[in-house]
């Protein structure tokens, strides 16, 4: 995925459950390190040598869209009563 020049690589622990994986092993079961990340949230970090190299972590949640979000939490008055005391008074000299 690139976004501004910049390539990000997103990827996530393995089948066997480690929280890392070296970098033979993920080339072979890429797909299947990618969807334990997906179905358990948990990172895995891809190893070269014993050297961390990458970290596979899962893409966070998109939020719900605004719009329509406080719908049925609110409610509005009437004009008479927004700015009423109750009293009636009379504003005439």
């Amino acid at each position: 995925m690139r976004r501004n020049g910049v390539m990000t690589m997103i990827m996530v622990m393995s089948v066997s459950d480690k929280a890392s994986v070296a970098a033979g092993e993920f080339k072979a079961k890429c797909l299947q390190i990618l969807d334990e990340v997906q179905r358990t949230g948990q990172p895995v970090t891809v190893t070269k040598r014993g050297k961390p190299v990458a970290r596979v972590v899962p893409v966070p949640a998109e939020p719900g869209a605004l719009f329509g979000l406080a719908k049925g939490t609110m409610s509005y008055a009437r004009d008479d009563d927004l700015l009423s005391t109750g009293e009636r008074w009379d504003a005439e000299p």
